[in-house]
């Protein structure tokens, strides 16, 4: 369900912190939605996935929507009575989009959620205990090999596992996981990885991590600077939980999380550095336990991180830091963040050189301030990494440097054609921790709103990086512009750069493109189709006479999703990748021609958010030694899991 999708919804704030809001919202076709909205970093999280119900009605007179959302479904407090902090709203997408809010949002406002309208006296609320055990059972047959010799003989296995939770009430959660298993969940989009210096992001999805997910975000999440993030919690660094549990709750004014794993490892480490990051095979088994709490003061903030890894044959690694968030006035939020890390790396030079048993010790800390107003706004942001940091549990693939970034812009409303014109000029400059230039960038351009709910934001970019022992400039055109052209290509979007590119393998300067396009088709009510296409190229300028081509990267992929009821669905996803090289324009190790194609299907089957029937199939190829598509793995499996309640 997207924004460009005639639908109403319900923000409810349980807590009434003033801070973040449950979402749940459902379309006329009854395709539900829900999300948890969070002001102090004003994103709307859809990772969670809660036990709700809704029902749609359409007739020659307009739609009526019933929603029925379990007590259970919320955290709130014990008092009696209770006061909540509740918003209606219906998006209505026309000629131009509207949206229509039972609580006012004037623009500039530096929150949302704290305007909502007050519910009060909320008595004897039940009171939220209950004990929840899941046991399930998973098969799975798989077979693979190398392409092109077939494929080897099936190998089926089992497993059984469980999971529980336990409520003493309604503002605090108990769970526990036991070898879980999330064949379900659906394979990561895959990104464009040439030419690029540093770890790429993917999203968590799996439904055990996404309890109390709100609070392990804490408030300083990549902005659009050249900088690569700092969060010290990334659950996706617990690979392959063998085991899990986790406490979630709040007393009073003070919201925590506690997360412990022990994870078996499999997937890959990341190694940073001021320059670019590599990555080292998980080969071990290791020990996780992170945890956060928010103590809310008005609405301001006071925060605590603390991280620890434990490995499994000698190493481990300690984040500890406080976070804020202080809105003086309606108009600022102020923000901050300093961690600080020590770490003792395990002993596997065999998978990494820095694996040798050394230690390590570092600081990081970021400071930003945003002001808001109906016309002018600026942004001021100042990181510092130090070398030695490192957050095994987190996201951190830059260290080793100092960013400073300035962003100014003036909003006018006209009251025509575009519902808002920005026009900005930013300044961002990042060095290395011994002063020399990492990248310098100059840009100034424009952002838009106007009809069917379109919107732009362009700029013109003149940067220049360090790339090896030299610092090259490019100039670039940015861009990111979509809109919603019709009930049935409800959204359309294409973002890239295009200009000057670099080399960062060889050094050298050249010209390219990085573009990244996305549809979203409702081709029935029950059948719908998203679209993702990505490519990049970057040709060398100086190479030869004329330029020559370095290589071509491009994904493309297809996920259909058929909702036979509100509790069954089939998903299907097709995805292909191909990148091409000039071999003789690089200096070595360079592979001519990579290529696979991944296709999966799913049937699912949801009574509530535990018992549920999964039915899959994957299928994945990759090239042989004759340049053809070969079978390299191919996987049926099937879940079934059911809730016993009290």
């Amino acid at each position: 369900l997207t924004g460009n999708v005639d639908h109403v919804g319900v923000l409810i704030d349980s807590r009434n912190d003033g801070k973040t809001a449950t979402l749940f919202a459902a379309s006329a076709a009854g395709v539900q939605y829900d999300s948890i909205w969070d002001d102090s970093v004003a994103t709307d999280d859809t990772a969670p996935d809660f036990y709700w119900d809704a029902a749609a009605h359409v007739d020659e007179r307009g739609w009526t929507l019933e929603m029925r959302i379990p007590f259970s479904s919320l955290r709130y407090t014990d008092r009696n009575p209770a006061a909540w902090r509740i918003s209606l709203y219906r998006i209505y997408p026309r000629e131009f989009w509207y949206r229509f809010l039972s609580a006012t949002w004037p623009r500039g406002a530096d929150c949302w959620v704290c305007r909502f309208n007050r519910v009060t006296g909320l008595r004897d609320l039940p009171p939220g205990r209950g004990i929840v055990v899941a046991p399930y059972l998973s098969g799975k047959s798989t077979s693979q090999g190398d392409p092109g010799f077939g494929l080897g003989p099936s190998a089926t296995s089992g497993v059984v596992g469980a999971d529980l939770k336990w409520r003493p009430g309604a503002s605090q959660a108990f769970d526990l996981t036991v070898k879980p298993d999330f064949s379900q969940i659906e394979s990561d989009a895959a990104q464009i990885s040439a030419n690029e210096r540093f770890a790429l992001f993917y999203p968590e999805k799996r439904p055990f991590f996404l309890e109390g997910r709100d609070l392990l975000s804490t408030p300083l999440q990549p902005f659009l600077s050249l900088s690569t993030p700092v969060q010290p919690i990334y659950t996706r660094t617990i690979t392959s939980p063998e085991w899990g549990g986790r406490s979630t709750g709040r007393f009073g004014h003070t919201s925590y999380t506690v997360l412990l794993a022990n994870d078996r490892g499999g997937g890959r480490v990341i190694l940073p550095a001021a320059t670019g990051s590599s990555s080292a095979l998980q080969d071990f088994r290791s020990n996780v336990l992170v945890g956060r709490m928010r103590r809310d003061l008005g609405a301001s903030f006071l925060g605590l991180v603390a991280t620890n890894r434990w490995v499994e044959g000698g190493g481990e690694n300690h984040v500890l830091g406080p976070d804020f968030q202080w809105r003086p006035s309606s108009r600022d939020t102020i923000t901050g963040q300093w961690l600080v890390s020590r770490s003792t790396t395990p002993r596997r030079p065999d998978l990494a050189d820095e694996w040798d048993g050394r230690r390590l010790s570092g600081t990081a800390g970021e400071l930003r301030w945003w002001r808001r107003t109906r016309h002018y706004d600026w942004f001021g942001d100042y990181r510092d990494v130090g070398a030695g940091f490192r957050a095994d549990n987190g996201f951190v693939p830059q260290v080793g440097y100092r960013e400073g970034y300035v962003e100014a812009g003036w909003t006018i409303w006209p009251a025509r054609v575009l519902q808002r014109l920005r026009f900005f000029a930013l300044v961002d400059h990042s060095a290395s921790r011994g002063d020399g230039l990492l990248s310098s960038q100059h840009s100034a351009g424009f952002g838009f709103n106007g009809p069917r709910d379109s919107f732009g934001r362009i700029r013109l970019s003149l940067d220049r990086a360090l790339t090896g022992p030299v610092v090259l400039p490019r100039t670039q055109l940015v861009f990111d512009v979509g809109a919603s052209p019709s009930r049935r290509f409800t959204a359309v979007e294409l973002m890239g750069t295009a200009g000057g590119a670099i080399d960062f393998d060889g050094h050298r300067r050249g010209t390219g493109a990085d573009i990244s396009a996305y549809a979203s088709l409702q081709a029935t009510r029950h059948l719908e189709f998203r679209l993702n296409a990505s490519r990049r190229f970057v040709d060398l300028t100086g190479a030869t006479a004329t330029p020559a081509r370095l290589f071509t990267a491009h994904i493309e992929r297809v996920r259909a999703t058929y909702a036979f009821t509100r509790r069954a669905l089939l998903r299907l996803i097709a995805q292909h990748a191909d990148t091409r090289r000039t071999v003789a324009l690089f200096s070595e190790g360079a592979i001519a021609h990579e290529a696979a194609v991944d296709l999966s299907a799913l049937f699912s089957f949801k009574l509530n958010w535990q018992t549920v029937l999964f039915v899959g199939y994957g299928d994945t190829r990759a090239l042989d030694d004759d340049d053809r598509l070969r079978p390299r793995r191919r996987e049926m499996f099937a879940k079934v899991s059911y809730a016993f309640q009290r």
